[in-house]
Formats: structure tokens, C-alpha cells, sequence
């Protein structure tokens, strides 16, 4: 048996093979497609490393599901949303190691956009845990077909007008709770910001309060709320969508596009980052591959391709970008939420759609 074992280990030539090492990629759906996989793999065959890029079956879905899968050590390669690296609870800073953008095998990192590349939420003390990949708005998306004009105002979508006629998320209710604030007029994470403040979380988190009113007022108006994605159908006006469900939709014939209130919308960006264990051949590998994921194709791609706002210098074109050089407003940038504030706007949500106060 022992000879048996032998000799299945060993190369025509009487060498002992080489068993290839995998650098698994923790990702969001549509990300990472097959054809850059194999592009990623050919780049490191002819470099010399004997590592292949292998994207995991386990698709990311939220914060608490991101840190157990990366904490059970099969991820080398993660697409993290900014506001979790150093949000309270799911500390996954803890996991990751800062990324050396100098290094040469680096090189598209000199072309991101300086404003993204050295975000504070993102940051440790020995330098950035991400290099940023792309983003986009979550925002409330209009069917063009049934409204004539778009409203100016988040306020506006509590008219009765379009009662039963909007769709937002049950998935994550804090996006739900920044639309309430931006129509009372108030900063869209205004209960993040004040989450140190007793007083004033206790006024927000008021049963007959501004807040909890304005919540339910908005959710009475929703005649769908959605978990896994959006739906855009025709009997809704407005739908609420992270931007590449809705680029999706229209790419395949619907007519609908992004509403700029006045206010804004709030921003997220997901990023790249390297789990705490990559060293020698495997994080030079990891540095291949996401100098290609920040480059000009595959950042072509997220935009033209999934309606995402690129990170990047490179491309052609940046359309959310170019018509709006504000995009990115720091003060519009999802947070990293402290426990206390995820508590408030959990039990605002759950009052508001009908449950216990």
C-alpha cells in the first residue's frame, strides 16, 4: 500500500508532484465572473505560481453571515460593503491585514479614485484593509412608465397618491429608516450619529415620536417589501434597489431609472480585502488577482454591466460619477453601526410594519 502511495505521488520524470494551492474568493453575486477567473489563472500560470483562483459556492449576504464564513478560515479573498469592516459587533478587522497598495504587483492601485482609498472606516493603524472595488447608491428607482414626474423630495413618496405603489427591503431595515429621516428633513444616519447620546436616542426611539411616525407613514405606502432582491413590477411606482438589480432590469428592456431627490442617496462601496492569514506565494497571488479586479476590464464591466459606480481612473466612462461629482459625499456613505443604533432601528422597523412595540 505504502508503494501504492508512492508512486501515485510521483511524476512521470520520478518527481514528487505538486499538489496546486487554491485562493478561495468569498464574493457578492455576479462579481467575479468565470472568464476572469481563467483570465486571473493564466496571469499566475505565466508568473510562475502554481496557485489557482477558486470562487466559493457561498454567495455573501449580509454582515453577521460575511464574518462566519471568513471566520471559519476557507477565505482568502473577501468583497466586503465598506461600513462592515469596523462595524460593532461582526469585528472583522480582527480577520483581515492591512493591504500594501506600493507594491508592484499592485500597480491599478495608483489609478483608484483618491477619495475611496483611504476611507476612515476602513482603515487600521498600519494602513488600509480594503482596496475599494465599486459602489453604487441605494436608492428609489422609478418606474417611467406609470409616473410622468419624478417627486423632488423623499417626503414625496408619502403621498396618497402612490399608497400600495412603492417596494422597499425587509432584509435590512436600516436603508428603510435613512429614507424616514431624509423625509423629516434630518441627516439619513442621524440615528448612528446620535447613538452616544441618550437623551436624544431616547426622543428617536419614541413609540409617538417624529421618527417612529414618519417610519410608519412610510412603510403604510409599501405594497411589497423584498428580501433577496428587488422586484420590478409594473403595478409598482417606485422600488427600492442597490442599483445593480435595477441596472439589470433595464439592461433587459425595463423602463426605469434612479430618482436624485433633493436630498440625495445614501452610498455604499464594496471592497477588497485579504484575510489575516495570507503570506508569501498566496498573498502575492491575492495582489494578482485584485490588481485585475481593479482594473480597466473587469471595472469596464461593473459599470456598463451591473449599473455600478467604478472605482477606478481608467475607464472611459463613469456616468453616476460624471453627472454627480458628489456622489461619494462622505455624509451620504453607509456607517458602521454601533450596536445601540442597529437596536433602535431594528425595533422602529418592527413597530412600524405592524409588530410588537
Amino acid at each position: 500500500m505504502r508503494n501504492l502511495l508512492l508512486g501515485a505521488m510521483l511524476t512521470l520524470g520520478g518527481t514528487m508532484a505538486q499538489a496546486t494551492e487554491y485562493l478561495n474568493i468569498f464574493t457578492w453575486d455576479g462579481y467575479v465572473a468565470p472568464e476572469e477567473v481563467t483570465a486571473v489563472n493564466a496571469l499566475l500560470k505565466e508568473q510562475g505560481y502554481d496557485i489557482e483562483v477558486r470562487v466559493m459556492d457561498t454567495l455573501a449576504e449580509g454582515p453577521e453571515q460575511m464574518f462566519d464564513v471568513i471566520r471559519s478560515g476557507d477565505v482568502d479573498v473577501s468583497f466586503l460593503t465598506l461600513n462592515y469592516i469596523n462595524m460593532e459587533g461582526v469585528p472583522f478587522s480582527n480577520l483581515l491585514q492591512p493591504i500594501d497598495t506600493s507594491s508592484p504587483r499592485l500597480s491599478n492601485a495608483q489609478a483608484l479614485l483618491p477619495e475611496l482609498s483611504a476611507i476612515e472606516m476602513g482603515m487600521s493603524d498600519a494602513g488600509p484593509l480594503y482596496l475599494p472595488f465599486g459602489g453604487g447608491a441605494y436608492g428609489i428607482w422609478a418606474n417611467d412608465d406609470v409616473v410622468s414626474e419624478h417627486p423632488a423630495s423623499v417626503a414625496d413618496l408619502l403621498k396618497p397618491e402612490w399608497s400600495g405603489r412603492i417596494s422597499l427591503t425587509s432584509g435590512q431595515v436600516q436603508p428603510n429608516v435613512a429614507l424616514a429621516l431624509m423625509a423629516m428633513g434630518e441627516a439619513p444616519f442621524a440615528v448612528q450619529d446620535a447613538s452616544g447620546d441618550r437623551k436624544k436616542m431616547a426622543e428617536m426611539q419614541k413609540a409617538d415620536g417624529a421618527l417612529q411616525q414618519t417610519l410608519t407613514a412610510l412603510y403604510e405606502q409599501v405594497g411589497f417589501f423584498w428580501s433577496a432582491g428587488p422586484e420590478f413590477r409594473d403595478d409598482f411606482a417606485f422600488v427600492a434597489s442597490y442599483g445593480p438589480g435595477a441596472s439589470a432590469h433595464v439592461a433587459s428592456g425595463g423602463n426605469w431609472s434612479l430618482v436624485n431627490f433633493d436630498e440625495g442617496s445614501t452610498v455604499w462601496l464594496d471592497t477588497i480585502n485579504f484575510s489575516k492569514t495570507l503570506e508569501g506565494d498566496k498573498l502575492e497571488a491575492a495582489e494578482i488577482f485584485a490588481n485585475y479586479f481593479i482594473g480597466k476590464e473587469v471595472q469596464e464591466r461593473i459599470v456598463n454591466g451591473l449599473g455600478m459606480v467604478a472605482a477606478t481612473t481608467l475607464v472611459d466612462a463613469n456616468p453616476m460619477l460624471d453627472e454627480n461629482p458628489e456622489f461619494f459625499a462622505e455624509e451620504l456613505f453607509w456607517p458602521p453601526y454601533t450596536k445601540v443604533a442597529n437596536n433602535v432601528m431594528n425595533m422602529l422597523s418592527k413597530r412600524a410594519s405592524g409588530g410588537d412595540s
